[in-house]
C-alpha cells in the first residue's frame, strides 16, 4: 500500500474537482480563522475563479490520495494593479482529514516551480496567525522570508486575528 506520500498525485486541477475542492474550502470558511471568507463559495463560485487563474495562465493544482482530492493550492494575482502582474499570492488548503501527511509540501514544491517558470517574480503568502505554526513553517521550508505583521486586520468566530506576511523570491533558487 505504501505511505500517504508514495500514493499522492500531484496534478493540474479540472472542474470536475471543484465540488471536492468547495467541499475542502467549505470547512476552513465555516469552522476556522484560517480564511477570513465567511460564506463558503459555491462550486459554480469555484468553476468561475478556476476559469479566471486558468484564462491567466496561473497554476491550479490538487493533489489526490487513493484517487480522492485532498489538497489543492493555486497561484493568483497579489493585487489587481498591472504593475502588480508578476507577483503572485499562493493559497493551499488541505482536507481535514489528509494533514499531517507531507501534501502541504507536495502541493508548494510544484507551484513554486511553475509560477517561476511562467516568469512569474515574486510569491507573496498571507497566512492567517492562528496560533499554529505549520503553514508559516511550510513556506520557510520553501524559502519564504517574513515579511510583515498586519495586527488584528480580521474580525472572525469572536475574534481579531493577526496575518503574518512571508514572501519569496521566484527568480532565484531558495
Amino acid at each position: 500500500m505504501g505511505t500517504p506520500a508514495q500514493q499522492t498525485v500531484v496534478r493540474p486541477a479540472a472542474p470536475a474537482d471543484l465540488h471536492a475542492v468547495a467541499g475542502i474550502y467549505a470547512h476552513y470558511v465555516l469552522h476556522s480563522v484560517a480564511t477570513f471568507e465567511e460564506v463558503p463559495p459555491t462550486a459554480d463560485d469555484w468553476l468561475r475563479r478556476f476559469q479566471d487563474l486558468t484564462t491567466r495562465d496561473d497554476p491550479f493544482l490538487v493533489a489526490e490520495v487513493a484517487g480522492e482530492v485532498a489538497g489543492y493550492a493555486y497561484a493568483g494575482p497579489w493585487r489587481p494593479r498591472p504593475a502588480y502582474r508578476n507577483t503572485v499570492e499562493d493559497t493551499i488548503y488541505l482536507s481535514p482529514r489528509h494533514t499531517g501527511m507531507g501534501l502541504g509540501s507536495a502541493l508548494l514544491g510544484p507551484l513554486v516551480e511553475r509560477c517561476a517558470r511562467a516568469g512569474r517574480r515574486r510569491m507573496v503568502a498571507v497566512i492567517a496567525d492562528t496560533g499554529q505554526d505549520a503553514s508559516a513553517a511550510l513556506h520557510r521550508r520553501f524559502g519564504f522570508s517574513h515579511a510583515g505583521r498586519l495586527t488584528e486586520v480580521g474580525y472572525k468566530h469572536g475574534r481579531w486575528v493577526d496575518t503574518v506576511l512571508m514572501e519569496r523570491d521566484l527568480s532565484r533558487e531558495p
